[in-house]
């Protein structure tokens, strides 16, 4: 088998698994011409449609589905061939696909990942920052890190960080302007900075009390995705902010920002490393596991 026809393979494996030309070259980091290109030439070569392609939508043809049955194992054991390879190195090598949420970006891996790298510079890391939740297995990640009660069952998950709190906070100028709140049922008359997750939800505004946790609901002029508008906004005055305390917490103790019942607010799983349950890891991914719990161990 030519390199060529290898190359091919892997493409076609990889736009059937995402049925998209766009995500797929975006994967393989080719310009999408080119991907459909090289399937083009598979396909000639081979004598056969592989795909059925319209404008909204790619699927693999009867003889595709049937090719990719057939090559979806030998590409498996292509990968750990290469890994066992990897094994033998004096230095740990390879590449490591992770999917992250922007906490875990800015607390996490903002601090370490270049040490990481300088330790180990036969590793290369993909960082996909998203707060979406992602399918690490559909879209072929090695890991990601998520709050532990976000984390799939199936997953073998490894605790990186301690418990998240949230803090509720906003301006000196805006409490000149519109008063302090007494209790947090008071919000109700506050103009209330929400930020919302890909899911559609927003971040629900708890508060813990004497048998359990209760959620207040408010309102506000602003709702939001991006946590450094959502801090911009508050600190302008425009309202008040309830969000994770790695975020309110560095303005509260600089004086920028007032908190509010502070021994109020509920707390959070922390994050964690996971992956999909497998005998062995690929030995940069280890690498990546031991490092990242040496960091969390060394922050306790």
């Amino acid at each position: 088998m030519r390199g060529s026809d290898f190359a091919g393979l892997s493409a076609f494996v990889t736009v059937a698994e995402k049925k998209s030309f766009t995500k797929a070259a975006k994967d393989l980091d080719i310009s999408t011409p080119t991907l459909s290109q090289s399937l083009k030439a598979l396909e000639d070569r081979l004598g056969v449609r592989l795909l059925n392609r319209t404008t909204r939508s790619v699927s693999p043809t009867l003889v595709g589905e049937r090719l990719l049955a057939r090559l979806k194992p030998v590409l498996a054991d292509y990968n750990a061939a290469i890994e066992e390879v990897n094994v033998c190195r004096d230095q740990p090598g390879g590449l490591i696909r992770l999917t992250v949420p922007p906490p875990a970006a800015d607390v996490i891996l903002m601090p370490a990942l270049s040490r990481f790298l300088k330790r180990y510079p036969e590793i290369h890391v993909e960082v996909s920052v998203n707060a979406a939740l992602t399918n690490i297995v559909a879209e072929r990640f090695d890991a990601g890190i998520r709050v532990g009660r976000r984390i799939e069952r199936d997953m073998i998950a490894v605790r990186i960080s301690k418990d998240l709190g949230f803090a509720v906070a906003a301006s000196r100028d805006y409490f000149k302007a519109h008063g302090t709140p007494e209790t947090p049922q008071d919000f109700r008359h506050h103009n209330c900075i929400r930020f919302r997750f890909p899911s559609g939800e927003t971040i629900p505004w708890r508060f813990t009390r004497a048998g359990g946790i209760y959620e207040v609901a408010v309102e506000g002029s602003a709702i939001v995705n991006s946590e450094s508008l959502a801090l911009k906004l508050a600190l302008d005055g425009v309202g008040i902010l309830y969000h994770a305390e790695m975020y309110l917490g560095p303005l509260i103790r600089k004086k920028r920002l007032v908190p509010l019942f502070a021994n109020s607010t509920p707390v959070e799983q922390g994050l964690y490393l996971y992956y999909p349950s497998r005998r062995q890891n690929p030995p940069a991914l280890q690498v990546l596991i031991d490092f990242l719990k040496a960091e969390y161990k060394a922050r306790e």
